[in-house]
């Protein structure tokens, strides 16, 4: 089976002893505390499950400068995107303490992870600018990403953690949240060899379920796993549930049993395109994927990005050998009415745009709210009657 990132074996830094878990957590009531951004709770999340392996923990400053600057830690572990625990204010910790970090997305902001304080740093306001000009490619608040980021402070609190629990990932997507380590574990009881990871953030319509269908035939995979971002997106995109139900279905009924895998993960969607492709293929390493689709404007957001910005980027900045999972790199897919089947775009000669049903995200969702369906070259009607379901109730409660 594929190798974690950096290290032999998986080393999730969630305290899964239910006694030793028990005592910590009793242990954490008694601690200084802080208040997590939901960035850096989604962060301690992804680290509890395995899918940041090596880290043990939130960088410091100086190892999150390198990574901004150079996409690698200190000591030379390759290393996309920083991984901080900012907060406003920290006045009453001291280098040294073991505090509890708490998470601001639960009633009551219980204990999320305990961590043994390393440093305590203040980001200037010109470190801060360059890590969003790196990583996000810009320093404006209208970029989603960049306006979350500034937005939960400067200084940053490093050192490594042990991890509680998995926030309300674990209680409110029981059916689909799965850690690294859980998604490994079954891809190896799958027996599968070869596996393709797909990132979704959005439902999946007819050019989605066929990009997966595509990439498994081609790379002779034995199976797909279906991996949905169940953390904060921006407003307007669809709620998990929404996306969840609509995945399950599509599933369900057009792929033969036990070859898809359909799960999540507890992550607050960054927008930052190429480095967050990057940083998608760490995690899809992690959790024993062997190949990982990137399509146009992965990640992306608005014109920030050029579309395929997310696939040159491996190309470009990221060393070879640095990562043992390979890339499954996709064009635009569309249904062709010429030759009646979906197909990537670049790979149908002699045809115009008006030959392939395509359909902008506003046109849909125009569509959808006033209960029409969208083509069945677009969208199986299983998976468009869910979604207008939603749309049109959101458009009847704005009519209240």
């Amino acid at each position: 089976m594929i190798k974690p990132h950096g290290s032999d074996s998986l080393n999730p830094l969630h305290v899964a002893d239910p006694a030793e878990n028990a005592a910590l957590a009793v242990r954490a009531r008694t601690l200084p505390s802080v208040l997590m951004s939901s960035a850096g709770s989604a962060n301690a999340v992804m680290l509890g499950g395995g899918y940041f392996n090596p880290l043990t923990g939130f960088m410091n400053k100086a190892d999150a400068l390198r990574v901004a600057q150079s996409m690698h830690t200190r000591c030379g572990l390759f290393w996309p995107i920083p991984v901080l625990c900012l907060v406003e204010s920290a006045a009453h910790i001291v280098a040294g303490d073991c505090i509890a970090l708490c998470d601001p997305n639960v009633t009551g902001n219980p204990a999320l992870a305990v961590m043994e304080v390393a440093a305590i740093e203040t980001f200037s306001e010109a470190e801060m600018a360059t890590i969003c000009e790196k990583v996000y490619g810009c320093v404006e608040t209208a970029h989603p990403g960049v306006a979350e980021f500034l937005a939960q402070g400067r200084i940053a609190l490093s050192g490594s953690i042990r991890v509680l629990n998995f926030s309300y990932f674990e209680t409110e997507f029981a059916a689909t949240f799965r850690t690294a380590v859980q998604i490994r574990a079954r891809i190896q009881a799958h027996g599968w060899r070869k596996t393709v990871a797909f990132q979704t953030r959005n439902p999946m319509h007819r050019a989605h379920e066929e990009l997966c269908r595509i990439a498994m035939q081609r790379v002779g995979a034995d199976g797909c796993v279906i991996h949905m971002l169940l953390g904060k997106l921006k407003p307007g995109d669809l709620p998990a549930e929404v996306r969840e139900a609509a995945i399950r279905k599509m599933v369900e009924r057009y792929f033969p049993p036990n070859s898809v895998m359909i799960t999540g993960y507890g992550f607050d969607m960054l927008y930052a395109g190429p480095r967050e492709a990057v940083l998608h293929a760490v995690f899809r390493q992690n959790m024993g994927a062997t190949h990982f689709i990137v399509g146009r404007d992965h990640a992306g957001v608005g014109d920030y990005y050029g579309a395929f910005d997310a696939q040159t980027i491996f190309d470009d900045e990221v060393p070879a050998g640095a990562l043992a999972i390979e890339l499954f790199r996709a064009d635009h897919t569309a249904y062709s009415k010429r030759l009646h089947k979906v197909v990537m775009m670049r790979e149908a000669p002699n045809h115009r745009n008006d030959d392939f049903v395509l359909l902008s995200g506003t046109k849909v969702r125009e569509m959808l709210s006033n209960g029409n369906t969208p083509p069945p070259e677009f969208s199986r009607p299983e998976v468009a009657q869910i979604l207008m379901e939603y749309y049109q109730k959101g458009e009847k409660n704005k009519r209240i």
